[in-house]
């Protein structure tokens, strides 16, 4: 099999930590390569995602790292056995940006999410009618058919919040998102009573940070913090107008983790962030 040209965030992070494994045991890509009988261009393959590897490889190389953390052997080994085509965002391969499939993937495996918005609302608490108003008003135009797919698959993410057991979702706004009339008066008074009515929910914590806070918090772009199966497997995602990056490093984590607990002593309540969006919808 060729390598991937294009592999998923997901894929990636497998060879990532794979590799990790490997300079912590202080093996070289050609040891491990001589492991399998074969080169260390393979290994190179795997390592950053291009390559698939089977579960029992990887368990082999655990053994020769000497890994005994059996919680990331198991995490690793559950990526290991997906594929593509296993689940609905792959319809969407060719279609929309690779950034869009790596979004849904993320939040579909997170045991729990935490955003942090400035002037926008999360994908997932988006209305069908707000999510179009935004891709409608990009900058060059987009195409008619791919605004469509952009809403579907915006849409489609929602269903994470179906799910038996959904992840428990945490998202402080900034009261300049509540304000923005997006898609103009009665497109932004339903999105404000569609994030009230999902507030209510004992797995979904809306916070505002008001106008009149007086603590200064850079919010130049939106923050998902997504958290793993296990600790490490922990991800943060950052986005702007001019793309998304993907953070995993320690420090990162770590340094994301501080920025949204400072958001949330910054912002109110949830009693009183519903009272306040209640507020502003009146409004409109």
């Amino acid at each position: 099999m060729p390598p991937r040209d294009n592999p998923t965030a997901r894929q990636a992070r497998l060879g990532a930590e794979l590799k990790k494994l490997r300079i912590r045991a202080g093996k070289t890509a050609r040891e491990a390569a001589g492991l399998f009988s074969t080169d260390q261009a393979r290994i190179s393959n795997i390592e950053s995602g291009r390559l698939g590897i089977s579960e029992e490889r990887i368990r082999k190389l655990a053994v020769f790292y000497d890994c005994v953390d059996t919680a990331l052997i198991e995490a690793l080994c559950v990526i290991a056995s997906e594929h593509r085509g296993q689940y609905w965002w792959d319809e969407y391969r060719g279609v929309l940006p690779l950034g869009f499939l790596d979004i849904a993937e993320l939040e579909h495996h997170a045991g729990y999410l935490r955003y942090l918005q400035p002037v926008t609302f999360p994908g997932v608490l988006q209305t069908e009618d707000y999510a179009r108003a935004l891709f409608s008003s990009t900058l060059p135009k987009l195409p008619t058919n791919e605004v469509q797919a952009r809403v579907e698959h915006r849409m489609r993410r929602k269903s994470i919040l179906d799910r038996e057991n959904p992840p428990d979702l945490e998202a402080i706004i900034h009261e300049a998102a509540l304000r923005m009339r997006v898609g103009g008066r009665k497109v932004a008074r339903e999105q404000l009573e569609h994030l009230m009515d999902v507030s209510d929910r004992p797995d979904i914590m809306i916070r505002i940070i008001p106008f009149t806070n007086e603590d200064f918090l850079d919010l130049t772009h939106t923050v998902l913090y997504a958290g793993g199966v296990i600790p490490r497997f922990d991800t943060v995602h950052i986005d702007n107008r001019y793309g998304g990056r993907f953070l995993d490093a320690a420090t990162e984590l770590e340094n994301n983790r501080t920025l949204l607990d400072f958001a949330e002593q910054a912002s109110l309540e949830p009693a009183e962030s519903r009272s306040f969006i209640h507020h502003i919808a009146r409004e409109l």
